[in-house]
């Protein structure tokens, strides 16, 4: 019962605060003018950003109110790093809405949001081998103190060091995929709830074997409840953009949520294969180009559907029925079958958007969107 009405309470509550965010939007000046210099830029008119203010109210405020109703589980340090980080995450974001913050900044931002939460316990100690058996990666363990004036940190630490290593990029590269991914109307808080949804689902499975496994679903779902709250302002037409915060937010809660849902980083990367391999490829043709990775551009599979002449409103229902159909794969399907998932469909998307990109490269189609 707890978790449906988290979802209830994250969901009203992001709903009910984003027009009070947009009117903020408007008076304050954190919105995204289509003659700034971008070249991933496609609306044509100033939409407010901050959807990561809207985000992040509804989620937090949900946790804390379930928590004082329910008192079935503790704050324990990894859901204050969380937190912590979710909040730094939605400053930053609010000046790169406000100042357009060099990627190069926001990168740093990344690296620190995921040393808080990596920090706070969160790691991959290990995870299931597709050809049987596990992973360890707990073999190398550092102890280290912090004194008082840290406050709730305070105190023994370890750092288990390849562990600690593979969750903090694993957290940096969702983040990034996940902004690169919210570049239509309605198509990353879509992606969100689904992957989410699905996260929760598989904590939600695992109570019974692991009680930790209930406060898991409940972050899981107060992070589903707010983005999909979230989802009617920012659905085509969007009257709200997620902006950085709202984007990178959904990223990390996403990345942090596989882990410390049993390490279902299988899971993870099949529902998100989309998004992932396109920032494989985003990488891989940026660098190639002699750009560097972190600087934007217009190749983005949904801005190649763009240029074939897709509308808005069909590029996000194929995101959210590729990402939906990912997700029931990953739930019924065992972990090796996941990998060979993940191995065979992120080659044939990879090549598809290799593919794309040259076609429309060669016949110099324009970037355009018939819906506008």
């Amino acid at each position: 019962m707890w978790l449906w009405i988290t979802l209830v309470i994250s969901f009203l509550t992001t709903f009910l605060i984003t027009p009070f965010i947009i009117r903020l939007g408007f008076k304050f000046g954190f919105v995204d003018d289509p003659a700034r210099n971008h070249p991933a830029v496609i609306h044509k008119k100033p939409i407010p950003r901050g959807g990561g203010i809207a985000t992040f109210i509804g989620f937090s405020f949900s946790i804390i109110v379930i928590n004082i109703l329910s008192g079935a589980f503790s704050v324990s340090k990894s859901l204050i790093g969380i937190l912590l980080s979710g909040l730094i995450i939605v400053l930053v974001g609010l000046l790169d809405d406000l100042y357009d913050l060099s990627p190069y900044l926001r990168l740093v931002t990344n690296i620190l949001v995921a040393g808080i939460v990596v920090g706070a316990g969160v790691g991959i100690t290990n995870f299931t081998n597709p050809f049987g058996g596990f992973v360890q990666l707990d073999s190398i363990i550092y102890y280290f103190s912090l004194p008082s004036f840290f406050g709730f940190f305070a105190g023994t630490h370890s750092i288990i060091l390849i562990a600690d290593i593979v969750a903090f990029f694993w957290i940096i590269w969702i983040m990034n995929a996940l902004n690169w991914s919210s570049g239509v109307d309605g198509q990353l808080p879509g992606i969100a709830v689904i992957t989410l949804t699905i996260l929760a689902i598989v904590s939600s499975q695992l109570i019974t074997s692991d009680p930790n496994q209930f406060t898991v679903a409940v972050i899981a779902l107060a992070a589903a409840g707010a983005f999909l709250g979230f989802l009617p302002w920012s659905f085509y037409p969007q009257k709200i953009m997620p902006g950085y915060g709202g984007s990178s937010l959904a990223g990390f809660l996403i990345a942090v949520l596989a882990i410390l849902s049993g390490a279902k980083l299988a899971t993870a990367l099949l529902v998100l294969l989309i998004p992932l391999v396109d920032s494989i490829w985003a990488v891989t043709r940026r660098v190639l180009r002699g750009q560097s990775p972190v600087w934007g551009d217009s190749f983005h599979l949904h801005h190649q559907l763009l240029k074939m002449g897709w509308s808005i409103p069909q590029i996000c229902f194929l995101y959210y029925f590729l990402t939906l159909l990912l997700g029931v794969l990953a739930i019924n399907l065992d972990t090796q079958e996941k990998f060979f998932a993940i191995l065979i469909l992120g080659t044939i998307i990879f090549s598809l958007l290799f593919t794309s990109f040259v076609i429309l490269k060669k016949t110099g189609l324009k970037l355009h969107d018939k819906s506008r």
